[in-house]
């Protein structure tokens, strides 16, 4: 192998990163150095309310400072290889936006990013939005009556329940108003400046960002290749890893 190979992965909504671990082996049998980031909110911890922005700056921060096996980015080019899945791949754009000489490729799998108003989005957004601000008033007061609290209770799960999110239910007030910044955000009108090399992995059958995205993406991002995983949903490299990882290490000079 030439210069060494490192890629940054950023999950998507989640709290765990365990179901990443076979899809990282296979990377790793190549010689790829990989790390995952524990992303604030998710599964680092997130003491403010965060935008994309301070997201942007965070990653940059990390890179910075980052050091393998005691080697320095230099050693890497001083450029890393992101691999975005969801909201992961929405940071991931944005930062390549403000960074690009920072990201040799831009890898992004199933990526969120491209603003929809359909009419169930937007009562998630509503129902979102409603919650982050009325959360604490409306909810979380100890004083009130057990039986006034437990109407409340159930007032509060039918609106999860209407926005069929059960990630954001569970979530601190800091977590939940972030979250309503992120998906109120839409990077369709940076795609076209993004001239960085860029794959796109997209499951066919995904129902949470659909296939029409990655397509979107595709025609945007001029210096990009969109592959479509058959019988795939929403996280292909869980489903079918093996696929995932030859798809990105073949479009890698290695």
């Amino acid at each position: 192998m030439g210069i060494m190979k490192k890629i940054f992965i950023l999950h998507g909504w989640t709290y765990s990163i365990e179901k990443w671990n076979p899809f990282v082996k296979l990377l790793k049998q190549k010689g790829i150095e990989v790390n995952i980031l524990k992303i604030p909110g998710l599964t680092d911890k997130l003491d403010k309310v965060w935008e994309l922005n301070d997201y942007v700056e965070w990653l940059k921060q990390k890179i910075d400072n980052q050091e393998v096996n005691n080697l320095t980015m230099k050693q890497f080019n001083n450029k890393v290889i992101l691999i975005g899945h969801s909201n992961g791949g929405r940071i991931a754009v944005a930062f390549t936006n403000r960074y690009p000489e920072k990201v040799e490729n831009l890898i992004l799998i199933d990526s969120a990013g491209i603003y929809h108003n359909e009419l169930p989005l937007r009562i998630k957004r509503v129902v979102f939005k409603t919650i982050a601000k009325i959360g604490a008033q409306a909810f979380g007061k100890a004083r009130l009556a057990n039986r006034r609290g437990g109407i409340k209770k159930v007032l509060r799960d039918l609106l999860y329940k209407i926005a069929r999110e059960s990630d954001y239910k569970n979530s601190d007030e800091n977590v939940k108003q972030t979250m309503v910044n992120l998906i109120s955000t839409d990077l369709e009108p940076i795609l076209p400046k993004i001239k960085i090399p860029t794959l796109i992995i997209w499951g066919s059958q995904d129902r949470i960002t659909p296939v029409s995205d990655g397509m979107l993406m595709n025609s945007l991002i001029k210096n990009s290749k969109l592959e479509i995983i058959e019988n795939a949903r929403h996280s292909p490299q869980f489903t079918h890893p093996e696929q995932v990882a030859e798809t990105i290490i073949n479009s890698l000079t290695i």
